[in-house]
């Protein structure tokens, strides 16, 4: 209705500049001019506006059957899961130019030579990690933060750690920009966790390390969970499901599926490993 209104006021003050050429009267041509481009500008708002509308529509339908076909089709069922999957605008946290694949079943280049996971295994090692309400949870990889607001909408408080700073950076800040406020980055390295924030209820890493990092298992809580792949070589990878006691420090650990990540890197002189 505003756009087909701006055209019909654009077109009667085409009109009355018309007019006012044949006519001479200077002061009517000057004002029909400035109500003219008023008129083009509102058109051109009103376009924008539907546009981005029928973009962000496009996206909404596409999350959708992400989650029917890519997660709960599979072995992904936790309602919760599902519904914060359904709800982060995953488009919005790749480059513009893989916005169109952001919902395809594949991971994505978000620059510095790294991805992000494809959303199966998102959904899957959100609901392995199974973070409540109340709970705190460590993230190592922030990458372009997608995870982290998985995570930030089923957990009270997010803590996330990326090595690169670029990366860590822009993620802080779409983090922020899109309303996330209880997740916090910082540019770091991953072995060595956030000993100032632990203990964590459940962590989650988004890169593989060779061998299981001992500061990360040291600082995982009683009772928790923390999902993380682990291996050599992106050929032999195998995505690990590890669980500490409630009563002890005791971790037991099982295989989930084989998988592929990019290494998980240490800082220079670190001694995480």
């Amino acid at each position: 209705m505003f756009l087909r209104e701006a055209q019909g006021r654009l077109f009667a003050a085409l009109r009355m500049t018309a007019n006012g050429d044949a006519t001479g009267r200077g002061m009517e041509i000057r004002e029909s001019r400035r109500i003219g481009l008023y008129c083009l500008a509102g058109a051109a708002l009103a376009l924008g506006v539907w546009a981005q509308t029928d973009a962000e529509e496009k996206f909404r339908g596409q999350r959708e059957a992400m989650v029917r076909e890519q997660l709960m089709e599979r072995d992904v069922r936790d309602e919760r899961v599902l519904q914060a999957m359904r709800e982060v605008p995953r488009h919005r946290f790749v480059p513009p130019a893989w916005q169109n694949q952001a919902y395809a079943d594949r991971p994505l280049p978000i620059g510095e030579d790294q991805t992000i996971s494809q959303p199966y295994i998102v959904g899957l090692m959100t609901q392995l990690a199974a973070p409540q309400p109340e709970v705190v949870v460590l993230e190592i990889g922030t990458g372009s933060g997608y995870q982290a607001a998985v995570l930030a909408r089923l957990a009270r408080r997010v803590y996330s750690i990326e090595i690169l700073p670029r990366l860590g950076e822009e993620a802080a800040r779409r983090l922020q920009e899109l309303g996330y406020e209880n997740v916090e980055v910082k540019i770091g390295d991953g072995y060595l966790g956030w000993p100032e924030k632990a203990p964590f209820d459940a962590i989650v890493v988004t890169a593989a390390p060779p061998e299981i990092p001992p500061a990360l298992v040291a600082q995982l809580k009683r009772g928790g969970r923390m999902v993380l792949p682990v291996g050599q070589t992106d050929q032999n990878q195998q995505l690990l499901l590890l669980e500490k006691s409630k009563t002890s420090d005791e971790v037991t650990g099982r295989n989930v599926i084989p998988v592929r990540f990019v290494p998980m890197v240490e800082q220079p002189g670190g001694s995480g490993k």
